[in-house]
């Protein structure tokens, strides 16, 4: 009878194929979702068929088979763990089991902190697949990308691994070295020498980017909520008046915990629907809805994604872009449209990763296998600026050019500038306010309104391009030389808020 208990809970596959996606979509263990997924799953999982018993004691002569006769001696544990990770794995790839390690592991992520190289993987085709690697770990640094393969571990071969036996060989202690081999499309396989060290994972970093913030969300645990308010607040503060919006980065963002995916959204959104899930029940779905209040205060926003935002990143450029809150740029998205819950274990010391709804945007769209597609696409690519000092022809150095009549000679400056700080629509200092009936023009004498760059030659950005961005000449090189899209987006923002103030300067 005992066996018989045991069994129910088996798979009569025994293969090990276990897929490490620590940064899916969870809901979190000991939640009420839980308890409510469990009960109706015992109300609805029905009767066991005679081919039921016929299978589950076809398992118990395998095992006793196996525990006798294979060639070395193998615990029992060993073979039940591998025999419920048989099951699980077998359903889709992000259903797994999680034995105590790892499932201890998994906490240790979801609170910030963990060991080895910052790179998230799953199991595809026999090989070691990226989703992404971290930010500022070993492997973002090393230039490891998403969609690589690692195919060898110090020289040995990851084929015939199971997902969990090739990341423990990529584990180890900080300050230890390994080497892994990486095929990557277009390129001959190439290694990769990295060191390990304690990862720390910021989920929110940002900075100021001339007038606008930028909000970089790698991962969504349980600090990423907390710190994006914190860094809202901060570019507030740095940049008042004068902040035009928001660039949020969700690149290379494998996803996290559900409820901070709702959180990130509720802080963009001021109503309306975030996000449903719907189980094989219907009455279980569950419809998460944005709470009154823009963090953002309803300023332009606009989202970068890539193939390797996956899943709760996934959930929040949907629910941004189908309420027309948020334009995305950049590339597809990776199209995991799954939930998986984590269920604890026996004493709660193991647990398992099951997938137990699909989830889909506002709209009703759901994007698995699919993915997000962007507003304008742009694809990655380097950009550098031409040398300095180049011809340029202008107007100025034709000879006998006429003069500007608006230039004052004794400072050099036009006589009819407006004001700096002046609200959209000013007039230039002198002139007289339009008659009444008057129809109020932007641009008489004044082209601010239009181009947003004052007359004065020190706020000219065309001139002072440090000016135009006080960030550092280093942080300028990565944005106009290395990322691409960031300098799109920033460009697309810049648009949007030129036109806002043009718009407000002609009613």
């Amino acid at each position: 009878m005992r066996v018989t208990k045991v069994a129910l809970f088996l798979s009569a596959a025994v293969a090990v194929g276990a897929v490490i996606d620590p940064f899916g979509m969870w809901r979190g263990h000991g939640s009420p979702a839980i308890a409510a997924e469990a009960k109706s799953a015992a109300k609805g999982g029905g009767k066991f068929s005679d081919d039921t018993y016929k299978y589950l004691e076809l398992f118990g002569d395998v095992f006793e088979r196996v525990r006798k006769d294979y060639v070395e001696e193998v615990s029992d544990q060993e073979l039940l763990e591998n025999a419920i990770n048989g099951m699980l794995t077998s359903l889709d790839p992000h259903s797994g089991y999680l034995p105590a390690k790892g499932f201890q592991e998994m906490q240790e992520q979801t609170k910030g902190e963990f060991g080895g190289l910052g790179i998230e993987v799953t199991m595809e085709g026999g090989f070691v697949k990226v989703v992404s690697p971290i930010d500022d770990t070993p492997a973002a640094r090393a230039g490891v990308q998403p969609g690589d393969f690692i195919v060898a571990i110090d020289g040995k071969p990851v084929l015939g691994l199971s997902l969990n036996e090739a990341v423990d060989k990529m584990r180890g202690a900080a300050d230890t070295s390994l080497v892994v081999t990486i095929r990557r499309q277009g390129v001959d396989p190439f290694d990769l020498k990295m060191t390990r060290a304690v990862v720390k994972m910021i989920p929110v970093r940002h900075r100021v980017e001339g007038d606008v913030g930028y909000i970089r969300i790698t991962g969504f645990n349980e600090q990423t909520q907390s710190s994006l308010e914190a860094a809202i607040k901060d570019l507030k503060a740095k940049l008042g008046p004068k902040l035009k919006g928001y660039v949020v980065d969700l690149r290379n963002n494998p996803g996290g915990l559900l409820d901070q995916a709702v959180s990130v959204s509720d802080t963009f959104l001021d109503k309306g629907e975030i996000v449903s899930t719907r189980t094989r029940r219907a009455e279980d779905t569950q419809r998460f809805n944005a709470k009154p209040g823009d963090l953002a205060d309803g300023k332009p926003l606009v989202v970068i994604i890539n193939d390797g935002s996956a899943s709760a990143s996934e959930i929040v450029a949907g629910a941004l872009q189908d309420h027309g809150r948020a334009i995305l740029l950049g590339t597809k998205s990776f199209g995991k449209g799954s939930v998986q819950t984590i269920i604890p274990l026996g004493r709660g010391e193991s647990a398992m990763r099951l997938t137990t709804a699909r989830y889909y945007t506002p709209s009703g769209r759901s994007i698995q296998a699919l993915g997000i597609t962007p507003d304008i696409e742009v694809q990655q690519a380097q950009v550098t600026r031409t040398a300095n000092g180049g011809f340029r022809r202008a107007e100025a150095d034709l000879r006998g050019a006429l003069r500007n009549d608006t230039i004052d000679p004794a400072t050099g400056k036009p006589k009819n500038a407006v004001p700096e700080g002046a609200p959209p629509g000013a007039l230039p200092a002198g002139s007289a306010a339009p008659k009444d009936g008057a129809e109020k023009k932007p641009g008489s004498g004044d082209m601010s309104a239009i181009t947003g760059v004052k007359g004065d030659a020190k706020n000219d950005k065309s001139k002072d391009p440090k000016a135009a961005n006080p960030t550092s000449e280093a942080a300028q090189k990565q944005t106009d030389a290395e990322d691409y899209q960031l300098a799109r987006a920033l460009d697309l923002l810049q648009g949007i808020a030129l036109y806002q103030k043009a718009n407000a300067a002609a009613k």
